[in-house]
């Protein structure tokens, strides 16, 4: 079970709207519908909230939405954010109230989430393959305001959705896939091309080429990254060049969130001489990090312009809170969460603040205070025998990999500046 945060004498919030898969758990004993959330007047620092917690902060969340709209607003292009780094409804129709053009999602499961939740154009970063898989999403295209795109690599799966789809007169917008070689998914070589265009030419009246798809996030280098987004915009003059796309605009799509600074500048400097729709993919702009993202915008902080007029940039709007439970030693304190509350594949959680409870606020916490190991629900703290550190302390974490994060919690609170809970959001993993 997931993750959820209590206060005392809990039972359970939900949202305006019950989604199918919710099982009615969280903190009171009646629901309450999202505007009455802030009711009780719980505060995260007068410990009316069970830790650990991961916690989001709105004036954080609100900035970061608006930075990377203007963000893409500069550079002609526009947002489809990648809803799998949350899977939380409430942020998804943030980020399309903020101006998004609509949600990437990875699985049939989220998409059937999404659309549940009332989002209308979804693209899928991935194969639709299985029987199962490709039925649940022909149910979904009955309803004709329900606007999907998928992708392809291979002629066995435009051939496959062709045989599904056609039998039932349903058409499918498809993206080619472009990959790397040692990648995921993909094309890599122009045979593998040539006989994805030969089979989306025989499936024509169902299976419908709409662009050209990459992810750029499995590279590291910067060189070996603009080279590959030059090749998927090679690729894409060549495909519209022979006539083969039967979308106008074209749509043309990549981003991560650690190079959409790159993505943004190599499609929106190439010259194409019909309409194109340029589609940036991030999703951790939400709520950001500090780790892996909080490096990738210190790159782009050195190099691009548009994002050093924007400064500050992005900021950390999601942290974890937890006690310390206990000092055993004179150097080492062992903090209440583990491997099941936080993300560690990208870095170990960051002690950022620290809070006894009775004093008015946080302070920031000491930088010789380092997490050296996690458990499944504790982890160890590396201190001074001369820092002040007692049982009951509070501490914030920063983290690295907000996805991970993410899907460890079924409720994660959002603060305001003064620690007030004024909302709750709900994740549906």
């Amino acid at each position: 079970m997931k993750n959820t945060t209590h206060v005392a004498d809990a039972g359970a919030i939900t949202g305006a709207v019950v989604h199918p898969l919710s099982k009615g758990i969280g903190f009171l004993d009646q629901p309450l519908d999202s505007g009455d959330v802030a009711k009780p007047g719980w505060n995260l620092l007068r410990e009316d909230l069970s830790l650990p917690t991961a916690v989001l902060y709105e004036e954080k969340i609100a900035h970061n939405l608006a930075w990377m709209q203007k963000f893409a607003d500069a550079y002609g292009a526009k947002l489809a954010p990648h809803g799998k780094t949350s899977m939380a409804p409430k942020l998804w129709h943030r980020q399309l109230q903020e101006g998004a053009w609509g949600m990437t999602l990875a699985t049939v499961h989220q998409v059937r989430v999404a659309y549940d939740y009332g989002v209308r154009r979804v693209l899928m970063a991935n194969q639709l393959v299985g029987k199962q898989n490709i039925a649940m999403i022909s149910r979904l295209l009955e309803d004709k305001d329900f606007e999907f795109f998928c992708l392809v690599d291979s002629a066995e799966v435009v051939e496959a959705l062709g045989r599904f789809l056609g039998s039932r007169r349903q058409r499918l917008n498809v993206l080619l896939e472009v990959g790397v070689q040692g990648g995921r998914t993909g094309v890599r070589n122009h045979e593998q091309l040539e006989a994805i265009l030969t089979a989306l030419n025989a499936w024509k009246d169902g299976v419908i080429l709409c662009g050209v798809e990459l992810f750029e996030g499995l590279l590291s280098d910067e060189k070996a990254i603009r080279e590959f987004l030059q090749n998927a915009v090679d690729v894409t003059k060549d495909v519209a060049r022979q006539k083969r796309f039967q979308r106008s605009p074209v749509i043309l799509t990549g981003a991560g969130s650690a190079w959409f600074d790159v993505v943004a500048e190599i499609f929106s400097k190439s010259k194409f001489d019909f309409e194109v729709e340029l589609l940036l993919r991030s999703g951790c702009y939400v709520t950001h990090d500090a780790g892996v993202y909080r490096d990738a915008q210190a790159r782009m902080m050195k190099q691009n312009p548009v994002a050093q007029k924007m400064a500050p940039g992005l900021i950390p709007a999601l942290q974890l809170w937890a006690y310390v439970q206990s000092v055993p030693e004179k150097n080492a304190a062992i903090v209440g969460f583990g491997k099941r509350d936080a993300a560690f594949d990208a870095g170990l959680p960051i002690p950022a603040l620290h809070f006894r409870p009775g004093e008015n606020q946080p302070t920031a916490a000491s930088q010789d205070w380092k997490i050296t190991r996690l458990w499944d629900q504790h982890a160890h703290m590396q201190i001074q025998e001369s820092d002040d550190l007692r049982v009951g302390d509070m501490i914030g974490f920063d983290i690295s990999h907000p996805c991970l994060t993410f899907d460890k919690w079924r409720y994660l609170p959002v603060v305001n500046a003064n620690f007030q809970v004024i909302d709750v959001v709900e994740t549906f993993f």
